[in-house]
């Protein structure tokens, strides 16, 4: 499987963020112990200026996954945990190697370019069991 980067964009001062990252974490933890190895990135998109770029975020939580060589997925989702799932499935467990992905727009393609230059931050590791019960 190809290196994947799953970064979701979000603001220290947005409550649904702070409610949304114990699940994303918990996810991340599933998908690790599963065997999935992917590169989980929490961006705030105020701290992270510079990595952001001209990428318009305007709803949180928005996410961007990315391989090697193309983005498999940009934009805002609905902050629930069946959502995220089928979501992670379609473009990361799921994503035959040799998949076509819509086109994105060149700020989305530079964030994503910053991101696989970027060390995965810690996030998947934040994970803990009382998260998962949140």
């Amino acid at each position: 499987m190809a290196s994947v980067h799953i970064a979701c964009l979000c603001a220290a001062w947005c409550r649904l963020c702070d409610e949304y990252r114990p699940m994303l974490q918990a996810l991340a933890a599933e998908f690790s112990r599963a065997g999935v190895r992917a590169h989980w990135h929490w961006v705030d998109i105020e701290d992270e200026a510079d990595l952001v770029g001209d990428l318009e975020v305007e709803t949180f939580p928005t996410l961007v996954i990315a391989d090697d060589a193309q983005v498999r997925f940009a934009g805002p989702v609905t902050p629930q945990r069946d959502t995220l799932q089928r979501l992670l499935r379609a473009t990361v467990l799921d994503a035959r190697p040799d998949a076509i992905w819509p086109a994105v727009e060149a700020e989305v393609q530079a964030f994503a370019a910053g991101l696989r230059r970027r060390s995965p931050d810690g996030f998947a590791t934040a994970w803990s069991p009382s998260a998962e019960s949140e």
